[in-house]
């Protein structure tokens, strides 16, 4: 398999000069097998990137994999050019909203609304198809095989795990590991923690031993303390999961909007000298690069 990150900030585009060399578009990985099956990780701004990548005499089979549908995840797919060109298929996958009780077709309908966008769902040229997801079941894509993982974020937020070729991956999507809301002395504290801790081992099961983990680090420690419960994950969160995973690598991404390329830099540094003898590398996603694993 290969990766090439298309988008790796969270919540907000961020062009301009602090941005260049990380990139500012919201979360959007591409995902090629050796079959070149097309498969996409969540459809941010980075969307809109891949497709100027694509050859538009070619027929596109896409199969978009949505984490959730906060707008940083899926603000790009109005934007994603095949969808407007007969005989394209474009295949999207996601959860069903536990508010709404409506699956991932609702992202793209809402979006293409008259208030939000000028052209409708029933305008455009390629073939959409609607795949919903439930957690622990495994779909297939050619000769991948893609299972979603429940992950603590403040909607409904898949994290995926794919497996291909001999190799795998996951990515968390947003995600904050789950932690006991009650204090020692609270007496639902022991009955919470047990809770934490298995849905902690679920997760460390689910993306064990992978090749490749990509990690929602959007904070410092120091950050977190104020945003606890914001959704978002820590470098030390990232650190902790691919030391239990035995990832082989690790990528931090979904970057803050207010992080520049410089302070990336830092971060970057600093966590390599503080853990020298970490696995598993670690790097931070950058657009428009390409991984083999």
């Amino acid at each position: 398999m290969k990766l090439i990150f298309r988008g790796v900030r969270g919540s907000i585009p961020t062009p301009g000069p602090g941005t260049v060399k990380y990139g500012g578009n919201t979360t959007c990985i591409e995902i090629r097998t050796a079959s070149n099956e097309l498969i996409i990780l969540d459809a941010g701004t980075g969307i809109h990137a891949l497709a100027q990548r694509l050859n538009p005499r070619e027929t596109v089979n896409a199969h978009i994999f949505i984490t959730h549908t906060h707008w940083d995840h899926i603000q790009g797919l109005p934007f994603f050019m095949p969808i407007f060109m007969p005989n394209n298929l474009i295949n999207i996958y996601g959860g069903i909203d536990p508010v709404t009780n409506e699956g991932i077709q609702r992202s793209m309908g809402v979006q293409l609304q008259y208030s939000f966008f000028p052209i409708r769902e029933a305008e455009l040229k390629a073939k959409l198809n609607y795949h919903t997801l439930l957690p622990g079941k495994t779909v297939s894509v050619g000769e991948a095989r893609i299972t979603p993982t429940l992950l603590n974020h403040p909607v409904l937020n898949f994290g995926y795990r794919i497996d291909c070729d001999g190799q795998s991956l996951f990515f968390t999507g947003d995600y904050e590991p789950v932690y006991n809301i009650y204090s020692p002395e609270d007496p639902d504290h022991d009955e919470y923690q047990s809770y934490v801790e298995a849905k902690l081992a679920e997760v460390a099961q689910a993306m064990s031993d992978v090749d490749a983990l990509i990690v929602d680090a959007s904070y410092t420690d120091e950050e977190y303390r104020s945003k606890q419960g914001w959704g978002h994950g820590t470098y030390r969160s990232a650190l902790s999961m691919a030391a239990q995973a035995h990832a082989k690598k690790l990528f931090l991404t979904h970057h803050d909007p207010c992080r520049s390329d410089r302070q990336l830099d830092r971060i970057h540094q600093q966590l390599q000298q503080e853990n020298r003898d970490a696995p598993f590398d670690i790097l931070m996603a950058r657009e428009g690069i390409e991984y083999t694993l």
